[in-house]
């Protein structure tokens, strides 16, 4: 039984609805995505960034081994040592999450056109909406070899686009694979494409977390829907868009505000390593937005600074998307697969708060 990652609260244990498969059955899902998308054999080597004791990263290294493929594990994500690797190797796929991009595009020119890298057939990445600048970067620099996919470790649904897909809907992170996209309001009656809600997958497989039946009746709709707590919408095509998770929405004034929004903003900074948006208390407004930044060199961090990022959001967002203060941290809380504690920052700003 696998654990999600706890990036909003305390890691639950996910009880998949189990089906009498035999020892080494590899997921139907799992051979499309792996096999047929990103072209995983026998002669394939995979190589995993990300600890083997969360969902993803076990899955695709499994998967890879019973097609015959090899597996290399990073046992900490390192930039220059993961283009090393590709080079060193061959490496001909790969599991990233969008911090792991940024932390890539971030080394300086020298560094990055040292390695070779064109044993890669296929980059799959996850876990986080990936910043449009970003994807565009890494598609510019790799290829059109990026695949995408937006799934949890409780496996109700899934969807996926490729880089040719990606690049007519820029942004997106695909159409449903397994179970059908719902996008509901608050009271649970869902809403046409291009209005933001709640994602639900439809007709996808059972789950149930351990020990938990309050929190398993919260991921369900009374339809029978699940969720994962993600909020987005579909456009005319279907394709789905992701907005943020519904527990970092920030209400400001009566405003919905997605703090995601602004991280793609402040990440594209050169001075920005990575950065965590979320809502503080505030009298008059409810909640303002703040920013907690890890600077490239931390000697730089200063008021200036901080007016100045301020100051880059305003050029890019409304004045009501943009940080009202920034403070500076050395690193950020993230897991080994990338994902970012967020909860572990805004808990700091509200003291015996209960959210």
């Amino acid at each position: 039984m696998l654990y999600s990652s706890g990036t909003t609260g305390r890691p639950k244990g996910v009880k998949p609805a189990f089906g009498g498969e035999k020892l080494g059955w590899v997921s139907p899902t799992l051979l499309l995505l792996c096999q047929k998308m990103c072209g995983m054999a026998a002669d394939s080597i995979y190589l995993s960034p990300a600890p083997l004791y969360h969902a993803a990263p076990l899955r695709f290294s499994m998967t890879a081994v019973a097609l015959g493929g090899s597996v290399i594990v990073m046992e900490k994500f390192d930039a220059e040592s993961f283009l090393g690797l590709v080079q060193q190797y061959r490496v001909t796929q790969t599991q990233l999450v969008p911090t792991m991009f940024v932390r890539m595009l971030k080394l300086p020119d020298a560094i990055r056109q040292r390695f070779d890298l064109s044993s890669l057939r296929a980059a799959v990445h996850a876990a986080a909406p990936c910043p449009v600048e970003v994807k565009q970067s890494m598609i510019d620099w790799w290829g059109p070899i990026l695949i995408e996919y937006y799934a949890g470790t409780e496996g109700n649904g899934v969807t996926i686009i490729d880089s040719a897909a990606w690049l007519e809907h820029r942004g997106s992170v695909g159409r449903s694979l397994v179970g059908e996209i719902k996008i509901l309001d608050d009271a649970g009656a869902e809403l046409p494409p291009g209005q933001v809600g709640s994602i639900y997958f439809a007709g996808g497989p059972a789950f149930s977390y351990h020990n938990d039946a309050a929190k398993t009746a919260g991921a369900h709709h009374a339809a029978g829907w699940s969720t994962l707590g993600d909020v987005g919408h579909l456009d005319a095509e279907g394709y789905l868009y992701l907005s943020d998770r519904k527990a970092y929405m920030i209400i400001s004034g009566g405003v919905n505000i997605y703090p995601q929004e602004t991280e793609n903003v402040l990440i594209q900074h050169p001075a920005v390593l990575d950065c965590a948006v979320f809502g503080v208390p505030d009298e008059e407004m409810g909640e303002q937005v703040k920013a907690v930044v890890q600077v490239q060199q931390p000697a730089i961090a200063s008021p200036a600074l901080a007016a100045e990022l301020i100051s880059f959001c305003r050029r890019h967002l409304s004045a009501i998307k943009c940080p009202r203060s920034i403070d500076f941290e050395a690193e950020l809380p993230r897991t080994p697969t990338g994902k970012l504690l967020k909860r572990l920052l805004r808990d700091r700003y509200w003291p015996g708060a209960v959210r």
